[in-house]
């Protein structure tokens, strides 16, 4: 009988087919027919024997044998998407299912962080479907089991093929059954479908890196997803795509819509700055300097807003849909010409409401503003109300008072701008001051119909019990261009005679126009978006996601695009 590791080195006799290879049997061991020298013999006929040529005869274990593999679990936790109606129907949504009843949702590939030692390359990755595990309202939980060998080593990152028709948020995998213990790879990623590109995304673990110390096995990884995100700089971008590339800003006007909609390209060589993520879209008929608008402006994946957050966030939408689906209610708030007529117009729309169309009988205006719109259902329709406001239902008329006009501006959009009085040496006395800012605008926004603009100082008073209680406004409207108008400016107090107590308050609700009109100048397009883009572009092209600084950027950086 065969024994493992039995050695021979004695003479053989010869052969008689003389074998290349040894022969091969079983699980693609190695068998080796072993020959032992017989005793003389007298009929030397008979000493022939079958053997090998070669004289050191040896027995060599099957491989597999002796090789230990461990059993390493990969976890994978998805964050379902909030679609409301149209994230549950069609035909892709019912084979996105199948998949995963079949087990055959997420394909993944362990990718080992050394090169293999004897040949210099990258080992074989190890590859597993994930099926689903469970299911909540809040996460998705996939798991796949892999068959690692001793040679594998440590695991450096993962290969993941979306086989859904339809991407998905990777919240985070962890790789449990390594000796070393569980390894943890952040995602906060959406995946696209392989239905829409083809190439996998790979995600590394949660170790850090300087570009030097990069494991030999991921350094090609990690140039090449570099590649990928700086794009080639053609084409029109999809929304699945994560590239990041500049643009100039030439986006501002809209020339296809008249001539006087036309705007200057802001940056370009005489002004490398400011600059915006390009997105590919056609140019303008009139203007081919000018990039045309489409309803939905691409930003990298990633950079977008999660769905919660971007349905109860975006103003935009709720225009985009009461204009398409609630022509009445069109007319009562997004026509500036007609306006509200009384006051009571405006209670109108938390207490009464407006009618819907039969479509929002589905939910639709529920799921995608819930915190700003409420659709209630009545004997015989339903009808749409705007969410009353906590400081509303306890007063009408709050945001006449000074208190509520003063926390508007401390608790606001815009509150930096609140300044100490120097020269005070109590503290007491503070200015908002949009006097300087606005006033060489003023003229030129007065031009445009049914508008007006002031330059505005306000005081405010620091009270006994830490609130602020505005003082005084002053507002002021310089020579007109053509000299016919001189300049004009008037102070206003609160008072308690009619007349002043409307002026006041009219007062007041310039200081606000002028303190949210700064916030999104200044403070929000100019500091944030073309100040900061630029950064966050720059960082996403030239560092990793191992890089240890693009790990401290990337909380503060994101969704800021």
């Amino acid at each position: 009988m065969l024994k493992p590791h039995l050695h021979q080195s004695r003479p053989a006799s010869p052969t008689l087919f003389p074998l290349s290879k040894p022969f091969r049997q079983g699980n693609g061991g190695v068998a080796v027919l072993l020959a032992r020298s017989a005793p003389a013999l007298r009929n030397s006929r008979r000493s022939t024997r079958v053997g090998l040529a070669s004289r050191k005869i040896k027995a060599v274990a099957s491989p597999g044998a002796t090789e230990k593999s461990l059993s390493v679990k990969a976890v994978v936790s998805v964050k379902p998407s909030a679609g409301g109606l149209f994230s549950e129907i069609g035909i892709n949504r019912g084979l996105d299912h199948i998949a995963d009843l079949v087990g055959k949702t997420l394909l993944l590939e362990l990718v080992s962080a050394e090169l293999d030692p004897k040949t210099g390359l990258e080992k074989r990755t190890i590859k597993g479907y994930a099926h689903k595990k469970s299911q909540n309202e809040k996460e998705v939980t996939y798991e796949c089991e892999f068959k690692v060998g001793d040679d594998f080593g440590e695991a450096g990152a993962i290969f993941v093929e979306n086989e859904h028709h339809k991407e998905m948020y990777l919240k985070d995998i962890v790789l449990d059954g390594f000796a070393g213990g569980p390894l943890s790879i952040t995602c906060n990623s959406w995946v696209h479908s392989k239905f829409d590109n083809p190439q996998k995304r790979v995600f590394f673990t949660d170790k850090c890196y300087l570009p030097a110390e990069t494991p030999s096995g991921l350094r090609r990884l990690r140039e090449e997803e570099l590649v990928i995100l700086r794009g080639n700089g053609q084409g029109e971008r999809k929304s699945y795509e994560r590239i990041y590339d500049y643009d100039v800003y030439n986006d501002l006007g809209n020339p296809d819509s008249g001539a006087d909609k036309k705007r200057p390209v802001l940056g370009g060589k005489e002004f490398p700055y400011p600059r915006r993520c390009r997105t590919g879209r056609p140019r303008c008929k009139t203007d081919p300097e000018s990039e045309s608008r489409s309803g939905t402006i691409y930003v990298p994946r990633d950079e977008e807003f999660s769905t919660i957050k971007e349905l109860t966030f975006s103003a935009k939408t709720l225009y985009s849909v009461v204009h398409a689906l609630v022509p009445s209610l069109e007319t009562a708030i997004v026509n500036t010409d007609l306006g509200f007529p009384f006051f009571t117009s405006i209670d109108e729309l938390f207490n009464e409401g407006v009618n819907l169309p039969p479509l929002q009988k589905q939910g639709f205006f529920k799921d995608l503003l819930p915190r700003l719109v409420k659709a209630v259902t009545d004997v015989a329709e339903d009808v749409l109300r705007f969410e009353t406001p906590e400081t509303l239902d306890r007063d009408r008329f709050f945001w006449f008072s000074d208190n509520e006009f003063a926390r508007q501006t401390l608790a606001g959009i815009n509150p930096y701008k609140i300044q100490l009085v120097t020269a005070v040496k109590q503290k007491k006395l503070f200015i908002l001051d949009y006097h300087d800012l606005f006033l060489p605008y003023v003229n030129k926004v007065r031009q445009l119909k049914g508008t007006t603009l002031y330059g505005s100082r306000t005081l405010f008073f620091l009270t006994p019990d830490g609130t602020l209680k505005p003082l005084a406004i002053e507002l002021t409207r310089p020579l007109s261009d053509d000299g016919g108008k001189p300049q004009w400016k008037q102070v206003f107090t609160p008072s308690w005679h009619s007349t002043g107590k409307w002026l006041w308050r009219l007062a007041k609700a310039h200081v606000l126009a002028h303190d949210s009109g700064y916030h999104q100048l200044v403070s929000h397009w100019l500091r944030i978006h073309c100040a900061t883009e630029p950064y966050i572009i720059a960082a996403n092209r030239q560092l990793s996601a191992m890089h240890p600084i693009y790990k401290l950027l990337h909380p503060h950086f994101r969704y800021t695009m």
